[in-house]
C-alpha cells in the first residue's frame, strides 16, 4: 500500500511501560498501519501484553507481527531484526517507553519526509511525562569535540528557539520516522555498537553521509519516560557502554566534527537523565490534535 507506515517497538521486560506505549498508540489517528513488536528475550508479562494488543489493534486496522528473539539479543541487533520484517514506504522506531500526546504524530511526520525528498529521519519534540511536560530532546547536536547535545533539555515546551523546525546534526531512535528507502540503502544499524548506545548517533551521520538531512519537527511531541528501553536492564553497565560507545562514535566521525557547525565544547553539557516511573504520572496523558 502506498505511504504505508510501519512501526517497530523492542522491549526487553518491563512490561508495564509496553503496555502503556501500546494503549497509547491506539490513539494514533492513522489507520492503517503495521506493528512489529520485537520481544528481546523477556521473562516478565511482556508476551501476553503484546498478544493482548494483537487482539485490540485487529479491530483497529492495525497489522501486528510479534517477533520473539528468545534471548536478549540487545537493542542494537533486536531492532535490526525487526526492521526486515518492516514493509512500509515510512519506517517509525519507537521505545517502549514513548507515549504519544499529539494524535496526528504519523501524518505529520510523514508529511514533513515527502516535502523533501532529501530528508531522510525526522524526529518530533520529546517531552517529559511530569507536567509542565519540559523539553527532553529537541534534535541533538554535536559538538567540535563529538559530545552530544540534547537541544533543549529542560527548557519549556513553548520556547520560541525550539519551536522551529530544522535541520540536526543528530537524532535521538526514541521516537523518529525514517524514508524506508533511505534505510534500504544505507543499511542496518551498526552492531559495533551493540549492545546498545550511540547506534542511533551513528545512524544519523551515516544518513547524512549519503546526502540526506535529519530534521526536527516540534509540531509534534511525544513523552518520553527516559532511559527504560535499555537504561534500567541490570545487566548493563550503562555508564560503561555510554563512555566505551561514545569513543567508538568520536574515532568514526571525528573527520567531520570540525567543518560542520557544531557548538563549541565548551558549550556542552551532560544531558542528565530525569527518571521518571509509571507511578508518579496519571494513568491517561494530556493527548493533542
Amino acid at each position: 500500500m502506498a505511504d504505508a507506515v510501519s512501526i517497530l517497538i523492542l522491549a526487553h521486560n518491563k512490561a508495564a511501560y509496553t503496555r502503556r506505549t501500546l494503549d497509547a498508540l491506539l490513539l494514533s489517528s492513522l489507520r492503517p498501519f503495521q506493528a512489529v513488536l520485537v520481544n528481546n528475550g523477556s521473562t516478565d508479562e511482556t508476551p501476553e501484553v503484546f498478544e493482548a494488543f494483537r487482539a485490540r489493534a485487529a479491530g483497529e486496522r492495525i497489522g501486528v507481527e510479534v517477533l520473539d528473539l528468545g534471548a536478549n539479543q540487545g537493542a542494537i541487533v533486536g531492532r535490526n531484526e525487526g526492521m526486515k520484517r518492516l514493509n512500509g514506504d515510512w519506517w517509525v522506531f519507537l521505545d517502549n517507553d514513548a507515549v504519544v500526546r499529539t494524535k496526528s504524530w504519523l501524518e505529520r511526520l510523514r508529511e514533513v519526509l515527502k516535502r523533501d525528498p532529501k530528508a531522510g529521519v525526522v524526529s518530533p519534540k520529546l517531552v517529559y511525562p511530569l507536567p509542565p511536560h519540559d523539553i527532553q530532546c529537541a534534535g541533538g547536536a554535536v559538538t567540535t569535540g563529538g559530545q552530544v547535545i540534547f537541544r533543549g533539555r529542560g527548557q519549556p515546551r513553548t520556547a520560541p528557539e525550539f519551536n522551529a523546525p530544522r535541520a540536526c546534526q543528530t537524532l535521538i531512535s526514541a521516537c523518529w520516522m525514517l524514508r524506508a528507502g533511505v534505510a534500504r540503502e544505507i543499511g542496518p544499524l551498526d552492531e559495533r555498537f551493540s549492545p546498545v548506545q550511540f547506534e542511533d548517533i551513528d545512524y544519523c551521520y551515516r544518513i547524512r553521509e549519503a546526502g540526506y538531512t535529519c530534521l526536527y519537527e516540534p509540531s509534534v511531541e511525544m513523552y518520553h519516560f527516559e532511559n527504560v528501553t535499555t537504561g534500567r536492564t541490570g545487566a548493563l553497565n550503562y555508564p560503561y557502554l555510554t563512555v566505551k560507545n561514545g569513543l567508538k562514535f568520536k574515532n568514526k566521525w571525528k573527520h567531520r566534527f570540525a567543518a560542520e557547525g557544531g557548538p563549541a565544547d565548551k558549550d556542552w553539557k551532560w544531558a542528565e537523565i530525569q527518571t521518571v516511573t509509571l507511578e508518579q504520572v496519571p494513568e491517561r496523558l494530556e493527548t493533542l490534535e
